[in-house]
């Protein structure tokens, strides 16, 4: 179900019990080959995806585009700061929760927005301590099946990556500036492994880009897609038997 297009005695009939999949994404740089809004249409993609398969399962709400992304303000970008970002999550997810809904999954399309994300959470379990929150960006909850497609060097998500790429030659080839795909990876060193370096995207390199795009195909975003969506909806079906302390309480 998707909310924007319920109406409001439709929303009424609604089990207070469904998942609510609240999409945050971004508007900003990726690289010179991949459009700003690369992280909204991949996400939703994926939940759009999802949302088709778990019919009355879950009730997607619109995406939010506006991302914590002022490390991307060297290449462009529309962005809020951290705390208006994590504002603005909780407003989403408090508005649910005051209309009854007890099961929210905030999905995450952009790196910067985990923390803010995890802040807004922390805030609302004071404030509904019966409730299941969670939160998750895509490219984590599916990071095995990600990492079994990926060929190049690097097996996680970065920035208009492999990954990233892939999909969008799959979803908006016509979006994607082909002749301009190059990679770019600075490698830390071994001694700092573990270790979180603010930095903005112009100290990655020449061109805002974060990985090995140069090994993406269309084909390999297909496969990707189809196994990132896979995982959304077995993470939003074991949610509907979670309690709030994380347990399973349903067979």
């Amino acid at each position: 179900m998707k909310y924007a297009e319920l109406n409001w005695p439709q929303l009424r009939d609604v089990s207070r019990e469904t998942v609510v999949m609240a999409p945050v994404a971004s508007c900003e740089q990726h690289g010179p080959f991949l459009p700003f809004f690369t992280d909204t249409i991949l996400l939703e993609a994926v939940t759009t995806r999802a949302e088709a398969r778990l019919g009355d399962e879950a009730l997607l709400l619109p995406t939010q585009w506006l991302g914590a992304s002022q490390h991307h303000l060297p290449y462009g970008t529309i962005t809020a700061d951290v705390n208006t970002h994590a504002r603005l999550v909780l407003e989403i997810c408090e508005s649910v929760l005051r209309d009854g809904f007890r099961r929210v999954l905030v999905l995450n399309g952009h790196g910067g927005n985990a923390n803010p994300v995890q802040m807004a959470l922390r805030q609302l379990d004071v404030r509904h301590p019966d409730a299941v929150l969670a939160g998750a960006s895509y490219w984590e909850v599916a990071g095995a099946e990600i990492a079994a497609i990926l060929e190049g060097p690097r097996k996680t998500a970065g920035h208009a990556c492999e990954m990233e790429t892939a999909m969008m030659l799959h979803l908006r080839p016509d979006l994607v500036c082909r002749e301009r795909i190059a990679d770019g990876e600075r490698v830390p060193a071994p001694a700092l492994r573990g270790v979180s370096i603010a930095r903005n995207a112009a100290e990655w390199g020449k061109d805002g880009v974060l990985g090995f795009p140069t090994h993406a195909s269309a084909a390999k975003g297909e496969r990707l897609m189809a196994a990132i969506v896979d995982r959304v909806v077995a993470v939003v079906r074991e949610l509907r038997r979670t309690g709030p302390d994380g347990l399973r309480v349903g067979p």
